[in-house]
């Protein structure tokens, strides 16, 4: 959050905007207080008349004060003041506001280097200068805020770091195209020092919006070591390390070919290039053209062959090429070319001699006319062709993508594509055009501007990457001591194939903004070529100008020179790769470096594994001595619900602040429209939105978002996200609030909780919820530490919801439900129970929700005589305790879940009008142990299943009548009294359909266990499992032939 003062007006803006939303929360609580009288009216007994009735809940209703239920003002940074009650609602907007200024000032998020904790530390993946919010950033910092949360409350002394990459493409583009809208001028027309300072001005108005973004998500990040790739301190490294690589040999310059952008006039890294799959003749739009370009053709020329030798036919895909061309291609064991080797064709716009070269390794004398053409200067393949067969290179394509005067005074000066026509109707006009055909191709397209990708051929620094990579993947690969774990495992494999494939990396960039390279080259005043770069031996590597100067004075002694740097920047990657290091203070000796290096983990997207975490690998095990982290673990891509990729002309785009405060679709319709889309475009968009969002997107809040992204998780490649699953988990917050309110009645004003909990002597129901909590937090420490979030998040959410809310909360309300004094033990312990499983299940959630744990874990009255932590951020995370586990009690009530579900389904079968009342039930039980224990919990069944009544019968009772039947298991069967006749016939079909089941089950085990070799090669233990699982399975079946019988002697006897 902006921590500046607000002047005089904002805050006056700021009161109002208060003040209308205090009102608006009144009305919101007066028409609560209609709904709580009406429902009040309803639930009077029904001695009471209609009058009586209305004026009761209109006592009710005015003894509340709307007031009591909303939150007072909170000065900024201070602890939030809570509303006197409850609101009776969970409202996410009230519930997350407040809590995290609180915790920013608090200094909850900022790690120490003194502390004796072990260390426990993340480096935020740092998102673009330029971007804001979007989902993929959101499941980032949902994994990385989970796991920082819990160290931190697991007693580490945890650091995650925040920063921002100054992306220089992106961020060049988005002033470029500012100054052009604001000003009609490029940034050659202000010239490069005057564009830097208007890119510096934008960062500093507009640049960080994500940062503040995700304070919004609760991102728990240490701002006080908040940093920048550009600033001071990261530049200064970055140079460090371009001289220390440059100096061990490892930077070099060389002429070679890269990705070249016509469009930024920039080679871009693989990573800012999207491949378009195109299958056949396509006309698409490139920027600076009029009219569509066509691709997804291959177009034949003849080639004629010195000396009246006749002609040779090649085939390609951009025939612009050609104007470079300095050889042919074809297989040596190729019976139609034998005659032609060591000749040569001639070039039919410049009569260049173009020699016949033999290649087998590019060569597929199968395919096409045998006959390949070579562009040494523009295609990657014929470039390595080039250089083994020593072919001359020719550029023939300015910078902007021009034909430069290498391709000859007819098609000097034609953009590219322009060309491409001119020369195919030349080709014509002399005869040697042979046609065109369709052709499936990958076309290369810049991610930033939409230009399609020019390999073109230009002097670049390189860095060195074999014996790095050699280094990086023996850290990953090592089996008796890898330094890296890569999560998932599947993603090793990607991890093998690309270091040990890896080519060195280009990291100049023909940009302006960005890290200015630390290179100048002399010229000598004795050169003859005074070009910048003309001789590689020139260039001077330096800190700065003045240790160039005096590298210079040593490296050519006695001579007359000029320095000149670089004009180029380095690739964003090379910054961001040393981020782990520059973060923490390197190249100096700082108490953070010592104190954090390595970190323990990286989080981030599985697209950028070689992209960014080798990078990061390769330079912190170069330069930092160590690997950067231990841990590498990657999170899915995020495709809307029916597993399309995002994309804005699709209208499936998320926005994960929209999801967090709600929008309309009216509002999203709006956000299409301030987009770039074409008409086309848009009408899909707004039709996949209407589809998708019929009623816009409810208003979700953080911790919903939080907990959905992190469930989502399990799937390993691609999240396939439904905001309907986020909706589903802010109702369920909803459940957890009313959790704490009905505890917050229980527990009274006056409850103390107990200095330490005895189960033995407790109900079972309470040793119940204890043993189950145990194992929740087991399951969830576990997850947590195997990197298993969904895991994790599931077994937070089924403890809370299947085994806190559905079962505990309901099975103590009759102990609350009078002043027995018989029940008074019992109220006690449920009490102490109650709030110790709200204190724990709350801490146990709080690194997936912090919002809503913090604000309902400040409700929790603290125990007597004890100092609580000021804010569950720095809580104690729960750990299991021995004496609460207890097996028999979970079997006990495993078994009483049972029977409870039995007979909720057999209510579910009744008449609509009949489901709710409550009825009479039996249960009847086959052995003694069985019988036992559902009279110890008759209670706990009739509570739960809602009965009237509950009697215990044994096997040698009568079966009662008039009821409806099901069997639980091979020792219990249950009846549920009905109203009337019994439709015996649909009885007894559906107690058939479960004895076919049944059967299918015997039969299938009894065949397995008769195959032959299953005495042999079955394991005992295995064995003894199926014999028990069939003796089950047989007793459940006499079960319900019993049943089944009983239901004819009724129906014969009526």
């Amino acid at each position: 959050m902006d921590s500046r003062e607000l002047t005089p007006e904002e805050l006056e803006k700021k009161k109002k905007k208060e003040e209308k939303a205090r009102e608006k929360e009144l009305k919101k609580m007066k028409a609560a207080q209609k709904a709580a009288a009406a429902k009040l009216q309803a639930q009077q007994a029904p001695t009471a008349s209609k009058t009586e009735k209305k004026k009761q809940a209109k006592k009710e209703a005015e003894e509340e004060n709307p007031e009591d239920y909303i939150d007072p003002e909170t000065p900024w940074g201070q602890k939030k003041n809570l509303s006197r009650q409850m609101a009776k609602t969970y409202n996410p907007s009230a519930v997350e506001s407040s809590w995290y200024e609180w915790w920013e000032k608090s200094n909850f998020f900022e790690a120490d280097p003194k502390s004796s904790k072990p260390p426990f530390v993340i480096v935020l993946p740092p998102p673009n200068v330029t971007g804001a919010l979007h989902i993929g950033h959101a499941l980032t910092a949902a994994i990385q805020d989970t796991i920082i949360r819990w160290r931190r409350m697991s007693g580490y002394n945890t650091l995650w770091v925040p920063g921002m990459d100054h992306a220089g493409i992106a961020t060049q583009v988005v002033v470029e195209k500012k100054l052009m809208r604001e000003m009609k001028l490029t940034r050659h027309d202000v010239g490069r020092e005057r564009f830097v300072a208007e890119v510096w001005k934008w960062k500093d108005e507009h640049g960080g919006t994500i940062l503040k973004q995700l304070r919004r998500l609760g991102a728990s990040l240490d701002w006080s070591r908040e940093c920048f790739t550009m600033d001071e301190k990261r530049s200064k490294a970055v140079t460090e390390a371009f001289v220390r690589l440059y100096k061990e040999g490892l930077i070099y310059r060389d002429l070679r070919l890269v990705n070249w952008d016509c469009v930024l006039r920039t080679a871009i890294s693989d990573i800012e290039v999207d491949h378009i799959e195109i299958k056949e003749r396509t006309p698409l739009r490139v920027p600076g053209y009029d009219k569509p370009v066509e691709f997804g053709l291959l177009t034949s020329f003849a080639y004629p062959l010195e000396g009246g030798l006749g002609e040779i036919v090649v085939a390609t895909t951009r025939v612009e090429t050609m104007l470079g061309d300095t050889a042919i291609a074809i297989h040596p064991d190729d019976p139609r070319y034998s005659h032609v080797h060591g000749k040569f064709s001639i070039h039919p716009f410049n009569g260049r001699k173009l020699p016949i070269v033999c290649d087998p390794e590019l060569v597929d004398m199968n395919f096409g006319t045998g006959a390949v053409k070579i562009t040494p200067a523009h295609d990657p393949n014929d470039f390595e062709v080039g250089k083994r067969h020593n072919l001359e290179f020719i550029n023939i394509f300015t910078d902007d993508g021009k034909i430069n005067s290498n391709g000859g005074p007819e098609f000097a000066g034609m953009p590219r594509f322009k060309a491409r026509v001119a020369i195919t109707e030349a080709l014509k006009e002399k005869g040697l055009y042979r046609g065109d055909k369709n052709n499936e191709m990958r076309l290369g397209i810049c991610s930033r501007s939409n230009d399609v990708v020019e390999p073109l051929i230009k002097p670049q620094w390189y860095v060195s990457c074999k014996s790095m990579a050699r280094q990086g993947l023996d850290a990953v690969m090592d089996n008796t001591n890898p330094r890296i774990e890569i999560i998932p495992k599947q993603y090793v494999a990607d991890w093998q194939r690309w270091l040990e494939n890896i080519r060195d990396w280009c990291i100049s960039r023909q940009l302006w903004w960005g890290h200015r390279i630390p290179a100048w080259y002399a010229v000598l005043e004795e050169d003859e070529l005074k070009e910048i770069g003309a001789y590689n031996k020139h260039w001077v590597v330096a800190r700065n100008e003045e240790e160039a100067k005096e590298e210079a004075i040593r490296m050519f002694a006695g001579k007359n020179f000029q320095l000149f740097q670089d004009p180029d920047v380095l690739d964003t990657w090379f910054s961001s790769g040393l981020f782990p290091l520059t973060v923490l203070g390197w190249p100096d000796d700082t108490e953070d470096l010592r104190a954090f290096y390595p970190t323990a983990v990286l989080e981030t997207g599985h697209d950028i594994l070689f992209f960014w975490v080798a990078k990061m690998v390769m330079l912190g095990m170069k330069l930092g001595g160590d690997v950067p982290f231990r841990k590498v673990y990657l999170h899915p891509m995020i495709r809307d619900a029916h597993g399309r990729k995002m994309s804005k002309s699709l209208g499936n785009v998320i926005d994960p602040l929209e999801v967090i405060k709600g929008v309309t679709l009216e509002n999203l319709h709006k956000r299409l429209e301030e987009g770039n889309l074409d008409p086309n475009e848009l009408k899909t968009a707004k039709e996949g939105q209407k589809k998708d969002f019929p009623k816009g997107i409810p208003e979700c809040g953080s911790d919903a978002l939080r907990f959905a992204l992190v469930s989502y998780t399990a799937q390993s490649d691609k999240i396939n996200l439904d905001i309907q699953r986020v909706v589903g988990y802010r109702q369920w917050c909803n459940k957890l609030w009313n959790a704490i309110r009905f505890a917050m009645t229980k527990l009274g004003d006056d409850y103390t909780p107990p200095a330490e909990i005895v189960p033995d002597a407790m109900p079972s129901s309470c040793k119940w919820i204890l043993s189950v909590l145990n194992k929740a937090i087991s399951k969830t420490v576990l997850a947590l530490e195997s990197y298993e979030f969904s895991d994790a998040a599931t077994a937070v959410y089924s403890w809370w919801q299947f085994q806190l809310c559905d079962v505990f909360i309901e099975v103590i309300k009759p102990y609350f439900s009078g002043n027995d004094p018989a029940s008074a033990s019992a109220r006690r312990f449920a009490q102490d129970t109650l709030w110790l499983c709200l204190d724990y299940g709350l801490r146990l959630l709080h690194p997936f929700m912090p919002f809503v744990t913090e604000e309902l874990w400040q409700r929790l009255p603290s125990k007597k005589d004890s100092v609580r932590k000021e804010s569950i951020v720095i809580s104690e995370y729960p750990s299991p305790v021995e004496s609460w586990t207890n097996d028999n009690v979970e079997l006990e009530m495993d078994m009483i879940e049972l029977v409870v579900k039995s007979l909720r389904s057999l209510r579910s079968q009744l008449a609509p009008n009949e489901r709710h009342e409550r009825r009479g039930a039996f249960v009847r039980c086959r052995t003694n142990d069985a019988c036992d224990i559902i009279k110890k919990h008759e209670l706990e069944i009739a509570t739960l299943a809602t009965l009237s009544s509950l009697e215990v019968l044994t096997e040698n009772d009568e079966a009662p009548v008039g009821c409806k039947v099901d069997v639980v298991n091979e020792a219990l069967s249950v009846f549920l009294k009905q109203k009337g006749t019994i439709n015996v016939e649909a009885e007894l079909e559906k107690l058939r359909k479960k004895m076919e089941e049944i059967q299918k089950q015997c039969d299938s085990l009894k065949k397995k266990t008769s195959a032959p070799g299953y005495q042999e090669k079955v394991p005992a233990h295995i064995q003894e499992v199926d014999e028990a699982k069939l003796a089950s399975l047989l007793q459940e079946l006499l079960s319900f032939k019993e049943a089944s019988e009983h239901l004819e002697r009724e129906n014969s006897e009526s």
